[in-house]
């Protein structure tokens, strides 16, 4: 029944003309030009109120100029700006006093001459060009300690350390860590060192100790590492021996002259 009422309805309605709205009597170049005016009136405001800002505008709503708020963030601006360029402090700028600079190795005298006398040697300084440190032989012996390594040595021998930090060739040393002393006449022990000896040397040179090769395998894992190490070395020179009577030497060489005379 719905349906049916629905269709009479359709079929009994009138249709009612559609009657165009009139355009309006303005011509169209007039039109344009007045909406093209509208843009170009705001661009122009825009940019005038633009150059009213400060230059120093950081995006945000202003009050307007003039105002006592606006005179008041000026100034805290002023004051933030003055105080930036004026502190140096954080970057060290302010203070006149540069601290020292370190030498290239990172490490300062003292830390060096410490480290030095760990290991158990000391940095005299370079040989001089008329210096003749090298006498004839004494028999005297020393038994010394540098780093981990003993030796037993005499004037006149040469040894080959650990690469000695801190000394070039041709500077002189001082060995303080005498653990014995010992020649003809007596022999001294000491307790773990002696404090009054010393043993003196020559740097020669630094070298490289013949190539180790290292060879690991593990058997059906197909595992196979080869490398080789060259260690490297300091070559001393001992020049003098220090801390005992050397009294007996004097008495052989008058012994030797005596002789020498009674055979003439």
């Amino acid at each position: 029944m719905a349906t049916r009422r629905c269709l009479l309805r359709l079929l009994t309605r009138r249709l009612v003309p559609h009657s165009p709205q009139p355009l309006p009597t303005f011509p169209i170049a007039a039109q344009t030009l007045t909406s093209l005016s509208q843009p170009l009136a705001l661009r122009a405001a825009a940019t005038a109120s633009l150059r009213l800002l400060p230059s120093r505008s950081h995006f945000a709503t202003r009050a307007p100029s003039g105002s006592e708020d606006d005179d008041d963030e000026e100034g805290d601006d002023e004051e933030h700006y003055e105080e930036e360029e004026g502190s140096g402090d954080e970057w060290g700028e302010g203070d006149d006093e540069t601290p020292a600079a370190k030498p290239p190795s990172g490490k300062t005298e003292e830390e060096k001459l410490a480290e030095a006398s760990e290991i158990g040697y000391k940095v005299v300084g370079p040989l001089g060009a008329d210096e003749k440190p090298f006498k004839p032989y004494e028999p005297v012996f020393a038994v010394v300690q540098i780093g981990s390594h003993q030796f037993k040595v005499s004037n006149g021998d040469s040894i080959f350390t650990e690469r000695l930090k801190f000394c070039d060739v041709n500077d002189k040393l001082i060995l303080n860590r005498v653990l014995m002393l010992g020649s003809q006449a007596e022999t001294i022990i000491g307790r773990p060192t002696l404090t009054d000896a010393t043993v003196h040397a020559v740097v020669e040179e630094h070298a490289l100790d013949a190539k180790v090769i290292i060879f690991k395998k593990k058997r059906r894992k197909n595992y196979r590492r080869t490398k080789g190490h060259r260690q490297e070395l300091t070559k001393l020179r001992i020049t003098n021996i220090e801390g005992i009577d050397k009294s007996f030497l004097q008495q052989e060489s008058i012994d030797k002259s005596e002789s020498a005379a009674v055979a003439a």
